[in-house]
């Protein structure tokens, strides 16, 4: 009867491995944990519309049985014999079972109650004949009960007797079931569901406000992580595209002051994000971790991108690829995917023919999909006021953060050139609400490769963004504006693009001088992105960027160090010489710095000397123990740091010895006199 250990990840309504094992319990600590677990099982709340008497009617047994539980520990010289120590032994377990039952019940979603119902039903019918038979041989007499006690226990015992071989479902829950799942059928063909009929199923349901829905859409969502078959977790993407289009056709766009009472998702900027998990070529968190021929692990769309642009090493190690296949981590996927769970983060990793969470997106949720975003964008384009379009916006905000095909499904509605309305300075001054949503909105849509293109294309779109960036109406619309800026410059050509707009560099500079940390961080992996590119390297440079750079490294090093190896490596000489007074912080990073952080600053210092020329030399060899600190880097850092700190530790003797011929003749064209290509 006792249920085999299972390993359980740590998620919503799912017991831990132990609670279905024998607690392996003295006599009195067993009787003592039972009467416990009863009394929790008799307060539990129990669900209102879907097998509410069957829930209700086991508590009150239960509850009945705490008697039992009260009675045995009042007896003197308390011992259990081995028969009756076995039958509580496994009455525990099924209480564990039954507690576990109903809080699944009460605390999940409602609509895959309602799919998984029979089988449900049938769970409680199990449990119930589980506790008749261990009533039924459980030795009543051994027990020494008072009477009244134990006709108790033969009470519960004749209620719990089977009158059925298996659980019986409501008619009208089995009907209901059937026509939910016609339903999704008819929508895989196109055709709209009745709104009136939608209406009364989710009242039935108890869903009868956008708060419920969006709770109902989380409970599938986290429901999908519970399946293992793949044609359950099909017919979850399909009831949560069911879903999304009812909140959106019966209860109107969810407004952002509503949602933000509800328990809300962070995002990965919110969090302090562990160094495995971030991408060494963005620093954003890893969606999508996949293996090159070194062996170093990259998020697919920045290593892609990398080779795309037409390297053939691998970024971190320098080293040359032998091939440009990319094997997926999987073991590392995993393990961001439970990180991002345990923190809420919502965790979807890119891939060209899948949705959420891995799954294969089926027509049916599709099609809901399309119908959603359809929806939206009609209401969109005839609101007749800022706050009606407030609200609709945000539901596209939400609908396109979601997955690939809802982004793809929104941008092909038309969303792109009636979401360019809100970005000007006009919404930003009156309704600053509208255009974070706006601007965010078009951020998550810019995740799909394809609309990157779109919005680029859109008249209007990428000036709208660049606006929002220099004079959005709050920290987080700009904030926003230099994260899609970032997700934009994915692509090389639009990179080009964009690295020509001085408003673009100017923008992303004073963000990262004046904003709050996170701002601060977007405007980074923004300037990251567009050091890409060696033509727009000058301008940053002519731009400021490396004495932001020097002003902000101590609050995010990782950031900054990785920008300014990126700019000196391709910045010339004035790069190298506004990096001069950068130098000291470096050498402190290269002692107090993470492993990427070391990493990035080995490789700067390295570039700085061969292409600054004696004086930078001598600058970073008159540091206090430099030499100490790079011997400690060769032993401990990563494999590129060793190398790094190797090569630093080879020129800083070769310049003592005099033999730094080949500085000397960088340093022809010396340091001081570069300072003046600077602007002042």
């Amino acid at each position: 009867m006792a249920v085999s250990p299972q390993i359980f990840p740590p998620r919503k309504r799912r017991p831990s491995a132990g609670a279905f094992i024998s607690p392996k319990l003295s006599d009195i600590k067993l009787v003592e944990s039972l009467l416990e677990l009863s009394q929790d099982i008799s307060s539990l709340k129990y669900p209102q519309f879907l097998l509410k008497r069957k829930s209700l009617s086991i508590i009150r047994k239960v509850n009945l049985l705490s008697i039992l539980f009260e009675e045995l520990p009042g007896n003197q010289g308390f011992v259990l014999s081995p028969s009756t120590l076995l039958c509580l032994e496994e009455m525990y377990i099924v209480l564990q079972r039954i507690k576990t039952l109903i809080e699944d019940c009460s605390n999940g979603s409602k609509m895959w109650l309602l799919m998984q119902i029979e089988m449900v039903s049938n769970n409680f019918h199990e449990l119930t004949t589980d506790l008749s038979t261990l009533l039924e041989v459980l030795p009543l007499k051994e027990l020494d009960l008072s009477q009244d006690v134990e006709e108790v226990v033969l009470l519960i015992r004749r209620q719990c007797s089977p009158q059925n071989k298996t659980g019986v479902v409501d008619r009208k829950h089995d009907h209901l079931r059937l026509e939910v799942l016609t339903m999704l059928d008819r929508i895989k063909n196109e055709i709209v569901p009745d709104h009136s009929r939608l209406k009364e199923i989710f009242e039935t349901l108890g869903l009868r406000d956008s708060p419920a829905c969006r709770e109902e859409i989380e409970n599938l969502e986290e429901e999908i992580q519970n399946q293992i078959n793949k044609k359950w977790k099909h017919l979850l993407v399909a009831l949560i595209g069911l879903m999304r289009y009812t909140k959106c056709v019966l209860f109107g766009a969810s407004t952002q002051k509503s949602d933000s009472r509800r328990r809300r998702k962070k995002s990965s900027a919110e969090v302090n994000v562990p160094s495995d998990f971030r991408c060494p070529i963005s620093l954003e968190l890893v969606r999508d971790p996949v293996v090159v021929a070194t062996g170093q692990t990259y998020d697919r769309q920045s290593i892609t991108l990398w080779i795309e642009s037409g390297h053939n090493t691998c970024p971190k190690t320098g080293l040359t690829l032998a091939h440009t296949n990319l094997i997926t981590n999987t073991a590392l996927r995993n393990l961001i995917s439970m990180w991002c769970r345990e923190q809420k983060i919502p965790f979807e990793y890119a891939a060209s023919n899948e949705s959420l969470n891995g799954v294969e997106i089926n027509k049916a949720a599709l099609e809901a999909t399309k119908m959603t975003a359809s929806f939206l964008i009609n209401k969109l384009s005839t609101s007749q006021s800022m706050e009606a379009a407030n609200d609709v916006v945000y539901e596209l905000r939400v609908l396109a953060k979601t997955d690939s095909d809802s982004r793809a499904c929104i941008a092909e509605a038309g969303a792109i050139p009636l979401l360019v309305r809100y970005l000007g300075p006009d919404s930003g001054s009156r309704f600053p609400n509208l255009q974070v949503n706006a601007v965010t909105t078009i951020l998550n849509l810019s995740i799909l490769e394809a609309n990157k293109t779109r919005i680029i294309d859109t008249d209007g779109a990428l000036n709208g963004v660049i606006e929002v960036l220099r004079s959005g109406a709050n920290w987080e619309a700009k904030g926003n504006a230099a994260a899609t800026i970032f997700s934009l410059s994915g692509i090389h050509a639009h990179r080009k693009r964009i690295g020509r707009k001085i408003r673009v560099i100017k923008g992303l500079v004073d963000l990262a001088k004046e904003g709050p940390t996170s701002t601060k961080r977007d405007a980074l992996v923004a300037i990251l992105n567009l050091a890409a590119d060696r033509e727009t390297v000058g301008r940053l440079v002519e731009g400021g960027v490396v004495q932001i750079i020097s002003e902000v490294i101590d609050a995010l090093p990782e950031e900054s160090v990785t920008i300014l190896e990126a700019v000196v490596k391709r910045g010339g000489l004035a790069a190298i010489a506004a990096a001069y007074s950068s130098i000291e912080k470096l050498c402190h990073l290269l002692r107090e710095g993470s492993d990427t952080t070391r990493e990035s600053a080995s490789a700067t210092l390295v570039t700085i000397c061969r292409k600054g020329g004696s004086e930078m030399v001598a600058e970073i060899a008159a540091m206090p123990g430099i030499e100490r600190v790079i011997w400690e880097l060769m032993e401990s850092g990563t494999t590129r740091a060793r190398r790094k700190a190797a090569s630093l530790l080879r020129i800083l003797r070769r310049w003592a010895a005099g033999l730094d011929s080949y500085t000397c003749r960088t340093s022809a064209v010396s340091v001081s006199s570069s300072r003046i290509l600077l602007p002042s």
